[in-house]
């Protein structure tokens, strides 16, 4: 069982290792997964959740845990601090920008860096406290240590030489309000990262018009219940999932699906809460309300895929583990080779705060959660819902997409295009109908559809036996019935068609057409300019196979394949090293989906497939596969761009601050640029939607 918790008063990746220790120290806990970017951890319970025993080992290790579900004010950043602590840094900084005869005394000095550093710096204070005494380290211990080097030598000059000693209180106070300024840029940036969450979340309506005695009365949502009868206006949201039991309109599930256009609904269809009831008077007959409905149920997809961490984040992981306790001994070097081989140690002293201040883990934090935070987001938007962080990684790297045919690259729709009957005809269809009435395969469907449309009754048939992947078997007044594939007969018959079998006498041949989809041929064309290869794995034999696959542009055919089979063919291209996505729709796809690297459910079809699936599409459009690799691929770009300048930031940084080359004021405005360019960076996937 899993359970989200909300994590404040992290502020690097040295945090998130800190709360992983601490709760994965918590009995009963399996894993921990705690994401930066969104301020959650996601712990796996080997037995029921005690959510006081995680709320007691993060308050221990320093920081506050509430259960995600709770609804929790949402806290803007404030700008104020910042704005504050330029006020008083500027007089300080003057003097280097305009000349020297605008040295304020050494006693101002001291009165404009004091509150700086003990007021607005406070929380980097209590924050380093707590990591300290848990023998960690962060972000907030660095900062205080370096500042307070700063602010602790001024002290020490003004005491020893008087008013007139060269002081460094603009240092400690600058790199205070530049830190400052950071984290607010930082958590703004990071805002615009959870857009689609908010987004998703205003399209609920907070009150519905319920049938309640005879009379249509507004009530809160939350009072709602399956079965409730429900009036929608036109331009109002549809507050829940229902059947229409009234009435007929136009509904816009753009916000859901990413399909901007007005879709005809009439009695008996299926809406989804969230969409816009764009111009009738209807009536709902709820089937789904809360949690359970398709609007909360894609919340809590994008939540949890937002809030999952990636492989590659795991090298960050690595890093920032050890990272704090490297630079703290870099510092003391520092302090050491400078007082050493300079003798000045006022000078040592300065250059080990530029390295405690410029060392800051943040941005390796922030690396590979807010990239996915975005792309997770614009897919959503584009009506592509991503189960998980480790899909989206694995995506990039697709070289070949294995599509399922019946339903997937076909309208799942078949109808019976020629029938050869031998003897009466009336009778044949009325056993084929009596035979498919019960089953739901497509096939099936277009037999009893061309039987009532000839008018046929249905004959009483007993003993139905589903053979999967096969036929159907049964038996009518005494004969034996057998209806299926080649495959299933006694005697040698082409592939291609459907056989009627009655006491193993060929009784009638069924030949069957499925409407292509339109974006079919698009999609395969998109997944080409993609460099990625194309596989059909179909049950019809290879003859009408390959007719579709040539139709569409596909590469390569598996026919004849039971669905049993297509598993197996998935785990075949896996073991020659080939990264393979699978798209299907059915319930007999789900083995495939979940043996692909990837899995890619229709959303327009069942549950099970959806489930076993990774990436959901929800609408059936196949155009919209091309689009979910060229999201991942420019997804993945943006981590390893990020990656590599939070580590370049470092690498390149520490060396000049320790070699001297970088005042501690540099410093903090590099480390805070650091934290908000890779936030900047990953926001830069917004400004392009399509593939």
């Amino acid at each position: 069982m899993n359970t989200s918790y909300k994590i404040t008063g992290m502020t690097c990746a040295s945090c998130v290792s800190r709360v992983e220790r601490a709760l994965k120290g918590v009995p009963g806990v399996n894993s921990v997964n705690v994401n930066l970017a969104t301020e959650t951890a996601r712990v796996e319970w080997g037995k029921k959740p005690d959510d006081g025993a995680v709320m007691k080992a993060a308050d221990k290790a320093g920081y506050q845990a509430s259960l995600a579900s709770a609804k929790v004010k949402s806290e803007q950043p404030q700008f104020w601090p910042v704005l504050l602590g330029f006020a008083f840094s500027l007089p300080l900084v003057l003097p280097m920008l305009l000349g020297h005869s605008f040295m304020l005394p050494a006693f101002w000095q001291f009165m404009l860096a004091t509150p700086v550093q003990f007021y607005l710096g406070a929380h980097f204070y209590r924050s380093g406290f707590k990591a300290a005494i848990n023998l960690a380290g962060n972000m907030d211990l660095l900062v205080a240590i370096g500042t307070s080097a700063a602010y602790g030598l001024s002290l020490y000059l003004w005491w020893r030489h008087g008013s007139h000693a060269e002081l460094y209180f603009e240092s400690s106070a600058v790199i205070i309000t530049l830190v400052l300024l950071g984290k607010y840029l930082e958590q703004r940036a990071k805002q615009k990262t959870t857009a689609t969450i908010r987004t998703l979340e205003g399209l609920r309506p907070s009150r519905a018009r319920v049938l309640r005695e005879n009379d249509w009365k507004e009530i809160s949502l939350d009072d709602v219940c399956v079965g409730d009868a429900v009036r929608v206006l036109p331009g109002e949201t549809i507050p829940v999932d229902g059947v229409i039991t009234e009435g007929t309109t136009q509904v816009d599930e753009s916000l859901i699906t990413g399909e901007s256009r007005l879709l005809p609904r009439s009695l008996g269809a299926s809406v989804t809460g969230g969409s816009i009831n764009a111009d009738g008077v209807i009536v709902l007959k709820t089937t789904a309300v809360g949690a359970e409905t398709t609007l909360s149920r894609v919340i809590r997809l994008v939540e949890e895929a937002q809030g999952d961490k990636a492989p590659i984040q795991r090298i960050a992981d690595k890093v920032s583990a050890i990272f704090v306790p490297v630079v703290l001994v870099l510092a003391v070097l520092t302090l050491l080779g400078w007082g050493w081989l300079d003798g000045d140690w006022e000078m040592a002293l300065l250059h080990a705060a530029s390295v405690l201040v410029i060392a800051c883990p943040c941005a390796l934090g922030l690396a590979t959660p807010t990239a996915l935070m975005v792309g997770t987001g614009l897919a959503a938007k584009q009506g592509i819902l991503i189960k998980n962080a480790e899909a989206l990684e694995i995506a990039h790297d697709v070289k070949v997409v294995a599509f399922d045919k019946t339903g997937t690259l076909t309208m799942g729709h078949p109808v019976v295009s020629e029938a050869q009957i031998v003897g009466d005809e009336d009778m044949v269809w009325s056993i084929l109908r009596g035979l498919q009435e019960g089953t739901t395969h497509p096939l099936a469907k277009a037999v009893v559809k061309k039987a009532v449309a000839l008018g046929h009754v249905a004959a009483k048939v007993e003993d139905i036996k589903v053979i999967p992947g096969l036929g159907i078997e049964g038996t009518f007044a005494g004969q034996k019935l057998k209806l299926g594939s080649a495959r299933m007969m006694p005697s040698k018959l082409p592939e291609g068609a459907s056989y009627f079998l009655v006491d193993d006498k060929l009784t009638a041949t069924l030949h069957f057409s499925d409407e292509i989809r339109p974006e079919a041929i698009e999609a395969i064309e998109q997944l080409k300019k993609l460099h990625i290869r194309t596989l059909m794995l179909s049950g019809d034999g290879q003859q009408a196979a390959e007719s579709v696959a040539r139709k569409l542009g596909i590469d390569d055919v598996r026919a004849g394949i039971l669905p049993g089979e297509k598993a197996g063919e998935i785990q075949r291209l896996k073991n020659l090293k080939i990264t393979i996505a699978m798209v299907g729709d059915g319930i007999n796809d789900a083995p495939a989906l979940a043996a692909a690297d990837v899995g890619i459910a229709m959303g327009s079809g069942t549950d099970v497939a959806m489930e076993a699936a990774g990436i959901t599409l929800m609408r059936g459009d196949l155009r919209l596969i091309p689009q979910a690799f060229d999201i991942s691929r420019r997804t993945y770009s943006k981590i390893r761009q990020n990656l590599f300048w939070a580590f370049a930031f470092n690498i390149i940084g520490i060396p000049l601050a320790a070699m001297g080359e970088l005042s501690p004021m540099v410093a903090g405005a590099a480390m805070a640029l650091s934290s908000v360019s890779v936030v900047s960076n990953a926001l830069l996937l917004r400004f392009r939607s399509k593939a």
